[in-house]
């Protein structure tokens, strides 16, 4: 059998000289064949570190050494048990014995049968090799834990026999892990994830676990009702570690999970409820539930549909006169710019579902670009309807002050409509102040002094 041009390696042990040779004549096309005439001598040519064998073929009754003894020390080596072992014998209580003993296969006396041999040599060695590749394959080397994919499968296999046991689905995060990395180097990370393994193996040993990717992992465990003691004895047990750093963990829980939902499902809405508690150092755990993912569900549409809503005009914007209320007669001084997003499908929806949405994302910019361009075009119209100013206030968000093409789209604006800076009120958003002051008080006065009017939205409500 070859493998890339080379023969694999087979042991003969047979203390009667002629049964090595007839072994050898029938193997020796395919493999490459050495030959030991006792136990002892089969294991001074197994720890050969030049040689690496790929199957034995053991005769039993041995002089020095025998053939049971063999297959004891071999199946207590850590490294000589991953190597099959073939047993000849013409004894049945022998075949049953040392198949107890760690056997995998037996040949009988006498070898008159030259191609069972082959093939029963060929689809041993095969299934060792493949069942090699899948250990290899199924742990992660670093926790022990299973990888991913094999965590995933096991847990089909566990439900083909537990289907009436309640099963939760657990996503644990190091929060911030890469700061540990950066501030104890990386032996010091590698350790804090080796030892949350360990810990997680103590802790659920009625259920498997994995890490899901560099600073996640998964488990799945029989339903169990308290989780609060578990992970608070996980972070005590790894702070006791020498050399640990302080971490921090989170947690997301899909208790009683729904089986007939694909397991990943299980995992995506723990790993939902683990992401819930980002950077709250007040909470570990979260626990997921239908109206946390209803929730994100939505949010992710509200995500999924700005740019469609941009395009087709489902924003709406609306302008709420100001009044000066001195004097005897209020007078219009100037309207503030409202947004509502009036959807195909889910109808009217309020800014305080997508405008805080929008602001933790990114995404507010394009609705202030809306805001801006429709108002800009109304305060165009009033003008050559009514032949006076009335300014608009629009909201600026953080993202905007930061925007490097903030002021040049301001300009573009006012160019495409002939409007001059104190047509536009700019009324800061909370988010804009919330951080890096310096930076808006910079921004804030160069606008002033071009002429811009500038506001603050809900001045004391919040920051």
């Amino acid at each position: 059998m070859n493998f890339n041009g080379l023969k694999r390696k087979v042991l003969i042990v047979d203390d009667e000289e002629i049964n090595r040779e007839i072994l050898g004549n029938i193997l020796s096309g395919q493999y490459e064949v050495s030959y030991a005439g006792n136990g002892e001598e089969a294991l001074e040519k197994l720890n050969d570190g030049n040689s690496r064998f790929s199957l034995v073929l053991l005769d039993l009754l041995m002089p020095v050494m025998d053939g049971f003894e063999l297959i004891d020390k071999i199946e207590h080596d850590e490294v000589l048990k991953k190597i099959p072992i073939i047993v000849m014998t013409s004894e049945k209580p022998a075949e049953v014995k040392s198949i107890k003993l760690g056997a995998s296969d037996f040949i009988t006396k006498p070898y008159d049968m030259p191609e069972v041999i082959l093939a029963r040599c060929e689809r041993i060695i095969k299934l060792y090799e493949d069942n090699s590749i899948i250990k290899a394959a199924e742990k992660d080397n670093l926790t022990g834990l299973f990888t991913k994919e094999f965590f995933l499968e096991y847990i089909h296999q566990v439900e083909l026999y537990n289907l009436d046991r309640e099963l939760d689905a657990i996503c644990l995060n190091v929060d911030h892990f890469h700061m540990v990395n950066e501030t104890y180097g990386r032996k010091v990370g590698d350790e804090v994830l080796k030892n949350t393994g360990l810990i997680l193996k103590k802790h659920f040993s009625d259920g498997f676990g994995c890490r899901s990717n560099a600073d996640n992992f998964y488990i799945c465990a029989f339903h169990r009702d308290d989780y609060t003691s578990v992970f608070g004895e996980l972070n005590e047990e790894l702070s006791k570690l020498p050399g640990m750093p302080k971490v921090h963990f989170r947690i997301g829980i899909y208790q009683n999970v729904d089986k007939n939902i694909p397991v990943e499902v299980w995992f995506d809405h723990a790993k939902l409820a683990c992401n819930r508690i980002r950077g709250d150092y007040t909470k570990q755990i979260f626990f997921y539930s239908k109206e946390l993912n209803d929730s994100d569900l939505y949010k992710e549409r509200l995500i999924n549909d700005i740019d469609t809503a941009v395009e087709n005009h489902d924003l709406k914007v609306y302008f709420q006169p100001k009044y000066s209320i001195t004097g005897d007669e209020p007078k219009l001084k100037s309207a503030e710019a409202l947004i509502r997003w009036n959807h195909p499908t889910l109808g009217m929806i309020s800014p305080g579902d997508f405008v805080p949405l929008f602001e933790s994302n990114g995404l507010i910019q394009k609705v202030d670009h809306f805001v801006w361009d429709e108002s800009a075009k109304k305060i165009r119209e009033w003008k050559d309807r009514y032949g006076f100013s009335v300014p608009v206030s629009v909201n600026v968000s953080r993202i905007d002050i930061y925007d490097t093409e903030f002021e040049n789209r301001l300009d573009r604006l006012l160019a495409e409509n002939n409007l001059k800076p104190e047509d536009f009120y700019l009324e800061i958003t909370e988010s804009a102040y919330s951080e890096n002051a310096n930076r808006l008080i910079e921004a804030v006065v160069h606008l002033r002094n071009r002429g811009f009017s500038i506001e603050m939205d809900d001045f004391g409500s919040g920051y």
